[in-house]
């Protein structure tokens, strides 16, 4: 049966782990051309900034709690759970926090570029596949 789990959680894992490495390259040029002033292509409003700043946060910790899951997946001891599912809760408490600014981002309006958009989209997608990665680990062990 456990090969089974471990078969079933892989495909939503290696999702994740790339959502959050797509949203941390997106997040990190966003942020860098608004650091450097370049803001006509980007576009935002008084939230971008946080946005941004979480959305690279949720993806950084995001990125090493899959690490963390995919050293579980791997073995799939007892003693490994507790940090997988730690971080993954972390990670998911972050990436909400980073829901919100994206929901906030959206609902302010103003033009916003293509990548800002992008940031946003995956910043809620992520939101939910991370949840719903965190209870089917739940569900399993």
């Amino acid at each position: 049966m456990a090969k089974f789990e471990r078969t079933a959680a892989a495909p939503l894992l290696a999702l994740n782990f790339v959502l959050y490495v797509v949203l941390l390259g997106f997040a990190s040029w966003c942020l860098n051309r608004y650091i450097d002033g370049a803001n006509h292509h980007l576009g935002g409003n008084g939230a971008t900034v946080l946005l941004l700043t979480f959305a690279i946060l949720a993806a950084v910790v995001g990125i090493a709690a899959k690490v963390a899951a995919g050293n579980h997946a791997r073995t799939w001891k007892a003693e490994h759970i507790s940090a997988a599912v730690a971080t993954e809760l972390v990670a998911w408490a972050i990436t909400a926090l980073a829901f919100g600014f994206a929901c906030k981002e959206i609902h302010i309006g103003g033009h916003r570029g293509w990548r800002l958009k992008v940031v946003e989209a995956f910043t809620i997608i992520l939101t939910f596949t991370q949840l719903l990665y965190l209870l089917f680990i739940h569900a399993l062990d």
